[in-house]
Order: C-alpha cells, then sequence, then structure tokens
C-alpha cells in the first residue's frame, strides 16, 4: 500500500524496519523482564504470528551465542526437543496457525463479496450435510431444457466465433488479446426466486487491434460479463476521477498501480496527457472539478491507457457529451485500438458504426448476432454490381449498402442475389431503406420471443 501511494524506497524500508523492530522489542522485553513471572502467557502472547517469529530467532540466537561462546554447535535438530528452548511450541503453534489462517480466509473469501464475487451464506458449509432431495419428486430444469433448445438454434455467426475460438485454443501462440471459452455466470437464486442465468456460454475472440461492440438491452447480461472480465481488463469509467486531483495527479497514482515509476513513469503521464488533448496550456495541471464533460472523458479515457494495457474495457464512454466532445472522444479511441483489445458497451448506434470493427447483440445473457465471415463475399458481390458502392454499415451479419441508381438495374439485383444463394446463405434481403436501429430492435425483439417460448 505505502508503494501504491509513491512512498519512495528509503522511506518504505524505514518504515518496515521501525515496524519489526518494534515488535521484536516489545516481544524480547516481555520475554526477558517477565517470562519468569508469567510463564505459560508466554505461550499465549506467541499466537501473534510476529511473537512466535520472534521468539524463535530468539532461541536461535541464544544458541548461537552459547556455542560460539563455549566452542560447540549451536541449535540442532535434536535440541527441538529441550523444553527448555520451547521451540517445540513455537513450530506446532506455527504450523497450526497457517492450517486456521488458510481456512478463515478461504470462508472470508467466500463470504464476503469483493469485485465480482458471488455472496455465499455464513452457514455454506453446512450444506454439504443437508439431505439431497429424492429424485422422482424433483422438479425438471425448465432452463437446461430451454438451454438445450438453444444450442440446436444458435445463429451461424455464433457457432462460427466459438469454432474459431475451441481451433484457437489448440494453438501454442495467437494473436487474440481476449479468448473466452463457454463463459458463464450464475447469480443464485434466494428467497424462493429460481437461479438467474446472467452470461450463458459466451465464447467471443478478440485479435488485437480490434473494437468489438456489445449492444443490447438494460438487464441483458453486459455487465456481468464485464464483472468476470474486470480483473484481467482496464476499466474505463466516470467515478474514477477526483475532483481535488489534477489530471496529472491522476495518470500518476493510476500509474504507480500499474507498476510505473521514475522516468518511465513520467514519460507515459506525458504521453497520456498529449493522446488526450490535455497537455498543453497546462490543461493537465488543473483539478478533474474543473474540467468539462468532455475533459472527463478523455482523462478517463487516459487512465484506462496508461501502461500500455492489451484489451480496454469501456462503458458507454461518450454518454452525455455533446457532438464535438463526442468526435474528439471517438478520435482518441481510434488512435488508442492499434494495438490492443477492446470491449465497448453502448446505446449509440453511430457510436457503434464508428469505433466497432466488429458487433454482437446481447441478449438474455447470450449473443444473438456476431460478425460474419461471408460478409467479404457481400461485399463483393455488390462490387461487381456497381464499383461505386458504398457499404454504409456492417453489423452482425447484416451489410447496408448505397449503390447509384444510373448504374444498376434491379434486374440485375435480383440475379446476382440468386446466384449468390447457391454459394452461401441469404437469410434475407431488400432494397428498402433500412436503419440500424431497425436491425437491433428486430434481433432483440426475436430473441426475446424464443426465451419466452422456450
Amino acid at each position: 500500500m505505502m508503494k501504491m501511494h509513491g512512498l519512495g524506497d528509503g522511506p518504505y524500508w524505514t518504515i518496515s524496519y521501525a515496524y519489526f523492530l518494534s515488535i521484536s522489542s516489545i516481544y524480547t522485553l516481555c520475554f526477558v523482564i517477565f517470562g519468569s513471572l508469567i510463564g505459560a502467557w508466554v505461550v499465549v502472547m506467541e499466537i501473534f504470528p510476529g511473537f512466535s517469529l520472534y521468539r524463535g530467532l530468539y532461541e536461535f540466537g541464544q544458541y548461537s551465542f552459547t556455542g560460539n561462546y563455549m566452542g560447540i554447535d549451536g541449535m540442532r535438530w535434536k535440541d527441538l526437543n529441550d523444553s527448555t528452548n520451547g521451540m517445540k511450541e513455537v513450530l506446532i503453534i506455527m504450523f497450526v496457525e497457517w492450517l486456521v489462517v488458510l481456512f478463515v480466509a478461504y470462508y472470508i473469501d467466500q463470504v464476503v463479496a469483493l469485485g465480482s464475487g458471488v455472496r455465499r451464506h455464513p452457514l455454506f458449509f453446512l450444506q454439504c450435510f443437508r439431505k439431497k432431495p429424492s429424485s422422482s419428486f424433483r422438479r425438471p430444469s425448465l432452463k437446461r431444457q430451454g438451454s438445450k433448445v438453444f444450442v440446436k438454434m444458435e445463429k451461424a455467426d455464433v457457432s462460427q466465433e466459438r469454432e474459431k475460438v475451441e481451433q484457437l485454443l489448440l494453438e501454442p501462440s495467437t494473436s487474440h488479446s481476449i479468448i473466452c471459452d463457454n463463459l458463464k455466470k450464475v447469480y443464485p437464486g434466494r428467497d424462493g426466486n429460481p437461479e438467474k442465468f446472467a452470461v450463458r456460454r459466451l465464447s467471443p475472440a478478440l485479435p488485437r487491434g480490434e473494437c468489438f461492440g456489445m449492444l443490447g438491452p438494460n438487464g441483458a447480461g453486459k455487465t456481468s460479463f464485464i464483472n468476470i472480465e474486470k480483473a484481467p481488463l482496464t476499466l474505463q469509467d466516470f467515478n474514477l476521477l477526483w475532483e481535488t486531483l489534477t489530471g496529472r495527479e491522476h495518470l500518476q497514482f493510476y500509474g504507480r498501480l500499474k507498476n510505473l515509476k521514475g522516468a518511465a513513469l513520467t514519460q507515459a503521464v506525458e504521453e497520456s496527457l498529449k493522446s488526450v488533448n490535455l497537455f498543453h496550456g497546462g490543461v493537465g495541471d488543473k483539478q478533474a472539478g474543473k474540467y468539462s464533460g468532455g475533459m472527463k472523458r478523455r482523462l478517463s479515457v487516459a487512465i484506462s491507457l496508461i501502461g500500455d494495457p492489451k484489451v480496454v474495457y469501456m462503458d458507454e464512454p461518450s454518454t452525455g457529451l455533446d457532438p464535438a466532445s463526442r468526435n474528439n472522444l471517438w478520435n482518441v479511441v481510434k488512435r488508442a485500438k492499434q494495438d490492443r483489445a477492446i470491449i465497448l458497451t453502448t446505446h449509440s448506434m453511430e457510436e457503434a458504426e464508428v469505433l466497432c470493427d466488429r458487433l454482437g447483440i446481447f441478449v438474455d445473457g447470450s449473443l444473438q448476432c456476431i460478425g460474419n465471415p461471408k460478409e467479404e463475399e457481400v461485399d463483393n458481390l455488390v462490387r461487381r454490381l456497381s464499383t461505386n458502392a458504398n457499404r454504409v454499415y456492417r453489423i452482425s451479419g447484416t451489410q447496408k449498402f448505397e449503390l447509384p441508381k444510373q448504374e444498376v438495374r434491379i434486374a440485375d439485383v435480383f440475379q446476382a442475389v440468386e446466384n449468390a444463394k447457391s454459394k452461401f446463405t441469404v437469410h434475407a434481403w431488400g432494397l428498402a431503406d433500412t436503419t440500424l436501429e431497425d436491425v437491433f430492435i428486430k434481433v432483440v425483439r426475436g430473441a426475446q420471443s424464443f426465451n419466452v417460448l422456450s
């Protein structure tokens, strides 16, 4: 903790030395002055790990001093059974403490929810003694049945992504920053409510240099997925700022958390401020409380990028910004994704189109759609119809193109689509004007209707 807050090596070792010196001094004084009076209470004192350690060091020192003075060996293995030195008690106490602390740490980790952990009941260890209900009275699991139907009806693009993950896992090395294999998250049922599947069989793979967008309604499971990935990821969030700290101080603090120090930390802070346009004019030395909303967002992005992380998560980074500030932030994110993977969640279709290389629609804890490799064949088909064709967007297996009317005949379009159907699956196509919102709403509603039926 002292290192994390920027304490130098000199003060750090001085404080550490003073702490252990005080502990050893207190124990030595109690043992030497009051040891003969308190008797068995010395053993009680040794329950404290520091006292137990220094009791052992004290006994080693006594044997070493006596051996050096009398020209004999110091403490040997047979001396551990000598009742006058207390080493046997010290070793027993330290071994028992190791076991006790191990189980106490495990219990606290299970009962106290930290980060993305799920808090268990304080008496969870008694559940193994509960009598399990007879299988003849067991209620059939509708969720499991629904899960099986879901697997059978999984979209082709999602299945292809899962197959790609399985193939990547067999390779000795890969350029992908994130590979998730059958990721799940289940919240246990409480107060008679069934357990909640927040994330179901999620298997995406993200290479370096890709921005993967996650779209979905509220409650779809995006945040649960984030919490699972939070340990290896760098979380960019508006609430990471303190009003009284300057932009430079924020970056110095988070840089130290990522083990940057000295000249490397100074250089990283300077480069981060420049990358988000907070360097010139002394802006980086102003308190964050005086920043505009756009400046705060850019500082948050700089915090997430300092230390050169290979994976960055961004949660609706441009929410609440005016168009000019939003465009500035988007330019920062575009530059940042050159050598890292970025996971972006957003409700802005425009932001998804501008920033994301691939998109997935997340509904009821699972990906309903994701980028399809056949999109390149569709692109080639359209380019053959018109060299001036302009792809407006590409999202989760659906593409939209703008073609000059004077260059294309409708009959040629129909013929090209019919020929394409013999090469790959075309689920739907049309010449009507559609928007990204239409695609999103259609996929979400279809997935929700399916979940109700299953």
